[in-house]
């Protein structure tokens, strides 16, 4: 490894760990919905939510869709308050993520 890294064939290294590893908490999918042409300040400030780790645009009913985890309940529901109460977003549906198959 050492004189693959030395060559310059390997620039560094990653890893994947188990999503049941880490600590317990909440993760959830959130399907949000826009108002005319207020994306682009939506999408300005869910990048402000530490809680919120992946953000998509997206076609059909929702407009953007949101990857979120919390460490707890009572944090979850304060971060969907936060994002419900964002100027601009007229809808959302989440579903928490139980476990992955």
């Amino acid at each position: 490894m050492d004189r693959l890294l030395d060559s310059g064939a390997v620039l560094g290294f990653t890893i994947r760990a188990r999503e049941d590893s880490g600590p317990q908490g909440v993760r959830a999918i959130m399907m949000i919905e826009v108002s005319g042409q207020s994306t682009t300040q939506v999408i300005r400030s869910l990048r402000g939510i530490a809680a919120l780790h992946q953000l998509h645009s997206t076609n059909g009913n929702w407009d953007l869709v949101a990857h979120l985890s919390a460490e707890s309940l009572a944090d979850f529901d304060r971060v969907l308050r936060e994002v419900r109460n964002i100027p601009g977003i007229t809808n959302s549906e989440t579903s928490i993520l139980l476990s992955s198959v």
